[in-house]
């Protein structure tokens, strides 16, 4: 069953935090003009990537880190899997005034789910194969710490495929009866060959036909430290460095490296945050 629609977050440029603490500074009112107004969801979910909205010029810091923000004041962060709440932005305006926004977190429950079937290699694999999987993984994570001025994210998110999901973002794997990590991203069944479509615009940052656990890889990054990775795929159709517009065929579905069957795996991230794509696909413009 598919989640409930992630409403906190579809909120998130229309509801402001209910709670204002003044800093050191002093804090703006509530009634403060529009421009100078700031707002960001009262509580989100693991695993959400939260969208918020500040007067333009502001420095926004969350979790020991600047967030960028555009021309007109959005800022975006991801909350991981097992954030516990609540967590915290601090907002500096222009005019010199501080708040600290308190936002609640919600936990979920992350079932276990367990692959059977899966090459014996791709789960205890030998030295050599280890340190070629630790190698390819450097790559991919160095391609995620991009930091572009680009707000392709602030657009609704649509689906790279349609499909039956058969692996959900967040849950315990056991591979073979070993316990994994925990799920990365989606899973969605289709069969090989389906074109795979970008959910949102953004640049491709990697493109890898042949990594021994994700096979045929593509990264692509939607700005502001948000990105997309598209793993398991029988076909690319672009390279580093193209610009994408949604909707665009940019690879196939396929069952390369650690797979079982035909699918597409739909990973997203904010930097090194994993966050769950079926929460952005719910979030409403």
């Amino acid at each position: 069953m598919i989640h409930p629609p992630f409403a906190a977050a579809a909120a998130a440029l229309l509801i402001p935090l209910a709670l204002w603490f003044p800093g050191p500074a002093g804090a703006q009112k509530p009634d403060a003009p529009a421009d100078q107004r700031v707002a960001f969801p009262a509580g989100v979910q693991q695993g959400a990537m939260v969208i918020g909205k500040v007067a333009p010029g502001s420095v926004v810091e969350y979790d020991g880190r600047r967030l960028r923000t555009t021309g007109y004041g959005t800022v975006v962060f991801g909350v991981g899997r097992d954030q516990s709440g609540p967590v915290h932005v601090r907002v500096s305006r222009p005019d010199g005034s501080r708040q600290l926004f308190e936002i609640a977190v919600t936990p979920r429950d992350w079932p276990v789910q367990r692959v059977d079937g899966v090459p014996p290699k791709t789960v205890d694999p030998p030295p050599e194969i280890a340190e070629r999987i630790r190698r390819e993984q450097a790559r991919v994570t160095a391609a995620r710490d991009r930091d572009d001025d680009r707000a392709d994210f602030a657009k609704p998110f649509v689906w790279p495929v349609q499909g039956r999901i058969s692996g959900r973002f967040g849950n315990q794997r056991v591979y073979n009866g070993k316990p994994g990590s925990a799920h990365s991203g989606m899973d969605i069944a289709a069969p090989a060959g389906t074109p795979v479509k970008a959910p949102a615009a953004g640049v491709v940052t990697f493109a890898d036909p042949d990594l021994y656990l994700t096979g045929g890889t593509i990264l692509l990054d939607h700005g502001f430290g948000i990105s997309s990775n598209f793993l398991h795929l029988s076909r690319i159709d672009v390279k580093v460095g193209d610009r994408i517009e949604q909707g665009q065929t940019i690879g196939a579905v396929g069952a390369t490296g650690r797979a079982t069957g035909p699918h597409l795996h739909w990973g997203m991230n904010w930097f090194d945050v994993r966050i769950d794509p079926l929460l952005v696909l719910e979030r409403k413009p």
